[in-house]
Parts: structure tokens; sequence; C-alpha cells
């Protein structure tokens, strides 16, 4: 990448994250004016009444830096595919911005997710006649707009994980040559670090609908365009995401097992599991960035640097995120519920 290339792409990470900052700092007083409040309750993980709906500023950052970026740098992207990007992005920010201020039923926020995610998914296999895989790309869509909307319970969690994700797979896309999506990662990164500084324990304000749902969004994106790029870096990318997958996945799994109704909000993630046995929101959090930094994070190195040892680098990080998730859902299940804590330590 030229000087003036990188100039641009670090251009448009600082705007990001300057109107990231700004923005949720604005959301926070228009939510207290307009009561969108989450207050504490049963299946809540935080002590006092907190704004929500700051994801807000994450989602205009995004959609005020990414498509610039996509299509101003080199290896652009087409504008059809970024349009797209941009149409999918509105559809799913705007249910979730709509749910922040009066709740929705499942059905019509599931519509929605599946139409953002097939919009974009149609355009992105268009060239290739790829059709075969946008069932299956609708699917893993959905699942990570809702995943990530589950792992959002306490301070600081969901906004870490993003900018972790976001700045791996913006690295793997520079591994490949592709400037405009790695710069494009990197804003979306910059977006919720903007946020992140808000909603670190404790929370000033919370993320909302708006902002989980979007982060789904975009990691799926991320994920499948990196995948469409270089089919290499799927694993890589997979394993950059495994703290959430596994946990909301194991957790759904459980309840669906027990004859629960796993579509209904519950408090029986990993997370909410440590936050109730009587760890802090920064504790809890600061444990997922350890598995991200210690295991995650070389585990997708390998993968993307060693081809034959990808297959089994994934396995290995699943595998021990899963033994990792029955061992301390076990230990937390021995001990007696302590309650919720926003104390930071």
């Amino acid at each position: 990448m030229t000087p003036a290339a990188f100039a641009l792409a670090l251009g448009w990470i600082l705007g990001a994250l300057a109107l990231a900052s700004w923005l949720v700092g604005t959301a926070i007083a228009y939510a207290r004016r307009r009561g969108m409040l989450d207050l504490p309750g049963q299946r809540r993980s935080h002590a006092v009444p907190t704004p929500r709906g700051g994801g807000i500023g994450i989602v205009l950052a995004t959609l005020l830096t990414v498509p610039g970026a996509l299509l101003s740098l080199p290896a652009a992207w087409p504008p059809l595919l970024v349009a797209a990007l941009v149409a999918a992005l509105a559809l799913v920010a705007l249910i979730g911005w709509r749910d922040d201020h009066r709740p929705l039923g499942v059905l019509p926020r599931l519509g929605v997710q599946l139409l953002a995610v097939a919009l974009f998914g149609s355009v992105l296999l268009a060239p290739a006649h790829a059709w075969w895989w946008l069932p299956l790309l609708v699917l893993a869509g959905a699942w990570s707009i809702n995943l990530h909307n589950f792992m959002d319970g306490i301070d600081g969690l969901l906004a870490q994980q993003a900018i972790f994700v976001g700045t791996g797979l913006g690295l793997l896309a520079a591994s490949v040559a592709q400037p405009a999506l790695a710069t494009a990662a990197f804003c979306i990164a910059a977006a919720t670090l903007g946020f992140w500084f808000y909603n670190r324990a404790p929370a000033r304000i919370f993320m909302g609908d708006v902002g989980s749902g979007s982060l789904g969004l975009l990691i799926a994106v991320l994920v499948a365009t990196c995948w469409r790029q270089a089919p290499g870096l799927l694993w890589p990318a997979l394993i950059l995401c495994s703290a959430f997958v596994t946990d909301a996945s194991l957790t759904l799994l459980s309840r669906f097992l027990r004859g629960r109704r796993w579509y209904t909000a519950h408090r029986e993630h990993l997370y909410q599991w440590l936050v109730r046995s009587g760890w802090t929101h920064a504790r809890s959090a600061r444990f997922y960035l350890g598995w991200n930094v210690l295991v995650a994070a070389p585990a997708a190195a390998v993968a993307r640097y060693s081809a034959s040892l990808a297959l089994p680098a994934g396995l290995f990080a699943y595998a021990v995120a899963i033994a990792t998730w029955i061992v301390l859902k076990r230990r937390c299940l021995r001990r007696p519920p302590q309650g919720a804590s926003h104390v930071a330590t």
C-alpha cells in the first residue's frame, strides 16, 4: 500500500473512532430523555438502571466510514456489494433500534435479519454463481446476529470481543493483500472502541439490540468476505470467534436438551454464571480477553500460516474451549449465586 493509501486508511480508522466516541456520548443523553433504561431484574446481570441503545454510535460511525474505505482503497469492493452491505446493516440496525425503543416479537426481528443476510449473501456470491452456499451463509449470518445479542449481557464484554475479532480479521485481510477489507475491519474495531470507553465496567450505557445485532452482522460479513477472498482464511477467522461461538452454542444446546424455552431471556451463559458466582463484570471480561490473547490469537496465527495445520488448530481451539466451558460451568454450579456486581477490579 502506498503512503497516500496508508494515510487515507488511517484517516478512515481514526474517523470511525472519533465519530463513535462523540455519537455514543450523545446517545446517553437521548436514552435518558426517552426513558430507554435497562432495569435490574432476575434475568439481568446489572445492579443499577442503565441507558441502552449506545450501539447506534457504532452503527452510524460504521456507515460513515466503512463504505468510503471499501470504495477508495486498493482492492476496492464493487459498488453494488458496498450498497448491499449498507442496506443489510441498515435493516438490522433499524429493527434493533425499534426493539430498543419498544420490544418486538421474535418473528419480526428474525425475518428482517434473514432478509438482510440473504441480501448481502446474494450479491457476494453472484460473481461466482455459487448459490449453493447461500442457505448456509444465511443461517450462519442469522446465528451470528443472535449469538452476539445473547452474549451482550455484562459490561464491556461484547465490545471487547468485537474489537479483538475486528482487529484480527483486519490483519487476516491485510495478509492476503486486501487493504480495503482490512481497513473496513479496523474501522469497525475502532468504532467499537469508541463505544467501549463508555461501556467498560461500570457501564455508563449499554449497546442495545441496535449495536449487538449490527456487530453480529458485520462480523459475519467480514468472515464471509475473507473466505470468498481466500478460502484458507476461514479457519483462522472461526478461531478468532471461538469464545463467543462456544459459549452461545453450548448454552443454547444445553437449554434445548433440557426442554427450556431457549429463545427467551435467561442468565445461563458462562459469563453470566461467572458473575453470579461472585466475579465482577471486569474480571469476567478479562477471562474472555485472556482466552482470546493466549489461545485464540496463537491458534489463528498457526492456522493462517500453515495450511496443513489449519484444521487441527481449529479443532484444538474449539475442543479446548468446550472443555473449558464445561469445567467452569460445573464449578459455578457448585457455588451459591452471589448476585450481580458492577464493581471493577
